[in-house]
C-alpha cells in the first residue's frame, strides 16, 4: 500500500445542485491496488499505517485526473488552424490529415504525440474520437495501453460528403467496428464507442450499421456530433427531413450511453429528448470560440436537466488542458449575460471530472477521490516564481486557489500524474519514509 501525502481538492457532490468544494489539507488518502482504501488526516493515517511507503505530495495540490469527453485522436498535429469556420476548417485543415493516418508508420507517431499530450495535460480518461481507418484505432488504443491511459473510442464512419479516401459503406463499417470491438472492448482500460462521424457525412443505412454494432457490443458507447454549427444543422435538416437529434434517436443511438459534442444551438424539443434519453453532452468551450461556432447553451441543457461535461475538442480546440477549457467556459457564461449559468471554480472542477466520469458511465470507479474509487489523480506543483506559483502562494483559500488554477494552468504546471495509483509517463515525486 501507499499513502499520499497532500493538499486534496474534489467535488463529489455536484455543485450544480448544491455541492460544495471538498478540500482536505495535509491530508492523506492510502491507495492500494490502485483503489482508494481510506483518507483522513495525515497524521492520523501515517499513525494506522506507519509502515506503508508515503509519496510527499505537499506544497501543491492534487486533483482527480481531467475526464475528456470529446478530444480528436487524429487531429493532434493540426491544432491552432484559426480563421475558419467549422466546414471549412474540416475540408482545409482536419479532414486531409486525417487521411494521412492511412499510412500506419504516421498513425503510430500521431498516436504517440496524441497520448502523451493528453496525460502531460493532467487527463487520464478520455472519450476519444477515433480514426475512419481501423489500423490507425488499433494504434491509438494500443498506444493508451502501454502508457495506462483509460479510453473509450472506436472507427469513425462515413459514407457521404466527405473525402472519397475517408468513405465506407454499411457493411464495412459494421465487419470492421465489430472486429475492433472484439480485440478491445473491456481489455484492460479501453472500451469501445461506435462513432459516426456526423449526420451529415452519414446516411440513413450508416446509421442503422452503427445501431447494429450498438446492439451487438453490451457496454459499448455512442458518440458523434451535433448542433454545432448553423450551416452545418441545415444541411441535415435538409438531408435528414428532422432536427439533429431525431436523426440520431430514430436508429435508436441516443440513451445513457452517449456523448454528443457540442450542442451549440439546440432546441428545445432536442434538450428535451436528450434529457428524456438520458444522455449527455460534450462541452467545447475553446473549439467553439476558436470557429466561431457560437456561445454554448449551459442554462438551457441544466433547465432541461442534460447532463454536461467537459471536452476539449483537439484539433479545433487549442490544446488538451481542461484548465483552459474551464477558463473557456467561465468566459462563455460571463458574455451570455443573464442567459449564461454563472460558474465557480468548484463548478469547473466538477465538469472536468466527475461529471466527465458519469456521463462516461464510470462514476463509479473515477472522478473523485472518495473511498473506493481508482486513484487517477495529478499533482498541480507549478514552477517557483511562475505566475500561478505566486497566484498559489497568496491564494486566500482552496477555492481561490482552484480558481487561479483555471485562469493560470497549464500542462506545464502538472507535475505528475497517475493511473490506479501507478504514476503515468512523468519522474516520481519524492518518497518518504
Amino acid at each position: 500500500m501507499t499513502l499520499f501525502r497532500g493538499t486534496f481538492l474534489d467535488t463529489p457532490d455536484d455543485p450544480f445542485t448544491g455541492g460544495r468544494l471538498r478540500a482536505e489539507q495535509d491530508a492523506a488518502l492510502l491507495v492500494r491496488d490502485g483503489v482508494i482504501r481510506a483518507r483522513g488526516g495525515y497524521a492520523d493515517l501515517h499513525r494506522q499505517h506507519p509502515q506503508e511507503e508515503v509519496v510527499d505530495l505537499s506544497g501543491g495540490f492534487v486533483l482527480p485526473g481531467f475526464v475528456d469527453t470529446h478530444v480528436h485522436f487524429p487531429q493532434v498535429r493540426v491544432i491552432g488552424g484559426l480563421g475558419l469556420p467549422l466546414l471549412d476548417w474540416l475540408d482545409q485543415c482536419a479532414l486531409p490529415e486525417e487521411a494521412r493516418l492511412a499510412d500506419p508508420a504516421y498513425a503510430k507517431g500521431v498516436a504517440t504525440d496524441f497520448v502523451r499530450g493528453l496525460v502531460g495535460a493532467g487527463t487520464t480518461t478520455a472519450l476519444v474520437f477515433g480514426s475512419h481507418f481501423a489500423p490507425a484505432v488499433d494504434t491509438v488504443f494500443a498506444e493508451a495501453a502501454r502508457v495506462g491511459l483509460r479510453i473509450t473510442s472506436g472507427l469513425v464512419v462515413s459514407d457521404r460528403l466527405i473525402r472519397d479516401d475517408l468513405l465506407t459503406d454499411p457493411d464495412r463499417a459494421r465487419e470492421e467496428s465489430l472486429a475492433l470491438a472484439d480485440r478491445w472492448h473491456g481489455i484492460g482500460r479501453a472500451r469501445y464507442a461506435v462513432t459516426p462521424r456526423f449526420t451529415l457525412s452519414c446516411t440513413d443505412d450508416l446509421l442503422a450499421a452503427c445501431a447494429d454494432v450498438l446492439g451487438a457490443v453490451p457496454g459499448a458507447m455512442f458518440t458523434s456530433h451535433v448542433n454545432e454549427n448553423s450551416r452545418e444543422i441545415e444541411v441535415v435538416e435538409e438531408l435528414s427531413g428532422c432536427d439533429y437529434v431525431t436523426s440520431y434517436d430514430r436508429h435508436g443511438l441516443v440513451g445513457a450511453g452517449t456523448v454528443l459534442a457540442h450542442n451549440v444551438h439546440p432546441t428545445d424539443p432536442e434538450l428535451a429528448l436528450l434529457a428524456a434519453r438520458g444522455a449527455g453532452v460534450a462541452h467545447c468551450a475553446s473549439s467553439n470560440a476558436a470557429l466561431g461556432s457560437g456561445l454554448f447553451p449551459l442554462a438551457r441543457h441544466r433547465a432541461h436537466g442534460v447532463r454536461v461535461a467537459m471536452g476539449s475538442d483537439v484539433g479545433a480546440g487549442t490544446g488538451f488542458s481542461l484548465l483552459k477549457e474551464g477558463l473557456q467556459a467561465y468566459v462563455t457564461q460571463q458574455l451570455l449575460g443573464e442567459a449564461g449559468h454563472p460558474l465557480t471554480p468548484t463548478h469547473l472542477l466538477h465538469l472536468a471530472t466527475r461529471a466527465g466520469a458519469e456521463a462516461l458511465g464510470l462514476g463509479s470507479a473515477v472522478g473523485d477521490f472518495c473511498v473506493g474509487r481508482r486513484f487517477d489523480a495529478q499533482w498541480i506543483k507549478p514552477a517557483p516564481s511562475t505566475p500561478l506559483d505566486v497566484g498559489l502562494t497568496h491564494a486566500a483559500d482552496p477555492t481561490n486557489a482552484l480558481a487561479k488554477m483555471f485562469a493560470l494552468g497549464t500542462p506545464a504546471d502538472v507535475r505528475s500524474v497517475w493511473i490506479e495509483g501507478e504514476p503515468v509517463n512523468t519522474p516520481d515525486p519524492h518518497l518518504v519514509g
